[in-house]
C-alpha cells in the first residue's frame, strides 16, 4: 500500500490474477503479465496442477522446442517475485487459471506461499463484461474487506452477493488470515469482449500504480489502447445498430457522471452480465467476478 498507509513501511505485496471466469477480455491477466515484464519478475514457485485442474477442461499443450524435442506444458499457477525500483518493494505475482476443484486448499496453498514471503497485503485483479461504452474511461472499482484500508485508501466494502470466482474466494481467505486485501475490477464493454482489451488493462495498471505508489512503465500500452478504440470505432461505424447502442451507452454514462459508476453500479452491471452470459450454469459458462 502507499507509504502513508502503514507507517511508511514498504511492505511485501502479492498481486494475483486468474484466467477464466474472472478475466473478461483477458484484461486482468494481461495486466499481471505486463507487471511481470516491466518489473523483471522471476518465477520462484508453482502449484501442482494435478491437485486443482480438470485436464479435460484446461488441457495441457504440446509443443516442440528448438532441438526438436516434444514438450508438454501443464496448466498451472506460477508465482514470480520482483523487487520494484527505486523503492525496493518486494512484490509476488500470482498467475494461474481458475482451478476446477479444491478451491479452499488452493487458496490455502497460495496464501501459505504469501506468508513464507512475508506478504502483508493481497491485491486481486479481475475484469467483468458490462454495459459500458468503449469511448469513455474504463470504469474501475476497488473493494476491501479490511476496514483500515477502506478508510486509508478510500476503497469500498464489497456489497456484491451472488456467484463468485476464485478471485473473490482468495480475497476472503486472505482477510480471514488477517492479511489486508484489496480487489480491483475493470468493466470491459461487453460488445467487444474478445481479448485483448488494452484499454481495460491500462486502467487496471493505473489503479495499481496509484494503490501501491509504485511506478509502472506502460511501454506501448497507451498506443495499443488508442488503436483498440479506433478499431472499435470503425466497427461501430459499419453497423448502424451497434453505433446506436454505443450512443445510448454514452448518453447514459454522461448523464450518470462518474461518482455513481463505482461499487453499486458495477455490481448492477455484473448482475446483468451474469444473466446475459450464464442463465443456467455459472460454473460452466460464466466469466465474471466477485469482489
Amino acid at each position: 500500500m502507499s507509504e502513508n498507509a502503514h507507517d511508511g513501511a514498504r511492505q511485501t505485496v502479492m498481486i494475483a490474477a486468474f484466467e477464466g471466469w474472472n478475466d473478461a477480455g483477458s484484461a486482468a491477466t494481461s495486466a499481471l503479465a505486463h507487471l511481470h515484464e516491466v518489473w523483471g519478475a522471476e518465477d520462484v514457485d508453482e502449484l501442482d496442477p494435478e491437485e486443482y485442474h480438470d485436464f479435460q477442461v484446461n488441457r495441457p499443450i504440446v509443443t516442440t522446442d528448438e532441438d526438436g524435442n516434444r514438450e508438454i506444458t501443464w496448466p498451472t499457477t506460477t508465482i514470480a517475485a520482483a523487487t520494484v525500483s527505486p523503492s525496493g518493494r518486494r512484490v509476488l505475482l500470482v498467475h494461474g487459471i481458475e482451478p476446477s476443484m479444491r478451491w479452499r486448499r488452493y487458496c490455502r496453498e497460495v496464501l501459505d506461499l504469501a506468508v513464507a514471503h512475508d506478504v502483508r497485503t493481497v491485491v486481486t485483479l479481475g475484469a467483468l463484461l458490462a454495459d459500458v461504452p468503449h469511448t469513455r474511461p474504463i470504469p474501475m472499482t476497488a473493494t476491501s474487506e479490511s476496514v483500515g484500508l477502506q478508510a486509508v485508501l478510500d476503497v469500498e466494502p464489497s456489497r456484491y452477493e451472488g456467484p463468485t470466482g476464485i478471485v473473490g474466494v482468495l480475497q476472503h481467505a486472505a482477510a480471514e488470515r488477517g492479511m489486508q486485501s484489496v480487489s480491483l475490477w475493470a468493466a470491459v464493454p461487453h460488445y467487444v469482449a474478445h481479448p485483448p482489451s488494452p484499454k481495460a488493462t491500462l486502467a487496471i495498471l493505473a489503479r495499481i500504480e496509484e494503490l501501491l505508489s509504485e511506478p509502472v512503465p506502460l511501454g506501448d500500452l497507451p498506443e495499443d489502447a488508442q488503436a483498440w478504440q479506433h478499431g472499435v470505432d470503425e466497427l461501430a461505424a459499419e453497423d448502424a445498430e451497434i453505433a446506436e447502442y454505443v450512443q445510448q451507452l454514452e448518453e447514459a454514462k454522461d448523464t450518470a457522471e462518474l461518482p455513481e459508476a463505482s461499487g453499486e453500479a458495477i455490481a448492477r452491471e455484473f448482475e446483468r452480465y451474469l444473466r446475459r452470459r450464464d442463465p443456467g450454469s455459472p460454473g460452466e459458462r460464466g466469466k465474471g467476478p466477485s469482489a
